[in-house]
C-alpha cells in the first residue's frame, strides 16, 4: 500500500477509467480510503487532474525513453498509439480528461508541452529528419483516434504501417 497521495491518484485514475470524468472529490476520497479533508491536504480538483495527467505523461515517457535507447522510439510511438484491450479504458479516460480543456475546466500542465517537444526531438534524432518525425507523430495521433472512435487498428495493420514508413517491424526487430 502506497502513500495517501499515491492511493488518491490511484483511486482517481480508477474512477476516471470507469467513466467518472472528472470524478467528484468525495468519490475519490472514499475510493482512496481517506477523508475529504485528507484528500484536500494533497489536492484540489485542478491539482488532482494535473497530477494524473503528469503521471500518465511520465509513464509514457519512460516507455518511449527505453525504446529510444534501443533506437526503436518511432516504432514504439506507433505501437503505443494503439491501446491494448487492457489499456483501452485508460486511453479513453485520458481523452475524456483532455476534453475538459475545451470547456475551460482544466488546463494541461506544462509537462505535456515539454514532453511533446522532447518526443519530437527524440523522433527527429532517431529518424534524422524533422518532417519524417512529424509524420510519424501524426500517424500515431491518427492511430490513437481510430482506436478510440472505432475498432482499433490491428497489430498487423500497425506493423504494415511501420514497414511502409521504413521503420523496423516486429519481425525485423526479432532478427539477430
Amino acid at each position: 500500500m502506497g502513500t495517501a497521495r499515491e492511493r488518491i491518484l490511484d483511486a482517481a485514475e480508477e474512477l476516471i477509467t470507469a467513466g467518472q470524468v472528472p470524478p467528484s472529490l468525495e468519490a475519490v476520497a472514499a475510493a482512496a480510503g481517506v477523508s475529504k479533508g485528507g484528500l484536500l491536504y494533497h489536492f484540489d480538483k485542478q491539482s488532482l487532474l494535473r497530477a494524473l495527467v503528469t503521471r500518465a505523461v511520465h509513464r509514457f515517457d519512460e516507455r518511449l525513453m527505453a525504446a529510444a535507447a534501443q533506437g526503436m522510439m518511432a516504432a514504439a510511438w506507433l505501437r503505443l498509439s494503439v491501446p491494448t484491450a487492457d489499456e483501452s479504458a485508460v486511453y479513453r479516460a485520458i481523452m475524456s480528461t483532455m476534453r475538459l480543456t475545451t470547456t475551460g475546466e482544466f488546463d494541461l500542465p506544462g509537462e505535456v508541452g515539454d514532453a511533446e517537444q522532447r518526443w519530437q526531438q527524440m523522433l527527429t534524432a532517431e529518424l534524422g529528419d524533422p518532417v519524417r518525425a512529424r509524420l510519424v507523430r501524426l500517424v500515431g495521433d491518427g492511430l490513437f483516434m481510430a482506436a478510440l472512435t472505432g475498432p482499433p487498428p490491428t497489430s498487423d495493420e500497425v506493423e504494415q504501417l511501420l514497414h511502409h514508413l521504413g521503420l523496423r517491424t516486429a519481425a525485423e526487430q526479432a532478427r539477430p
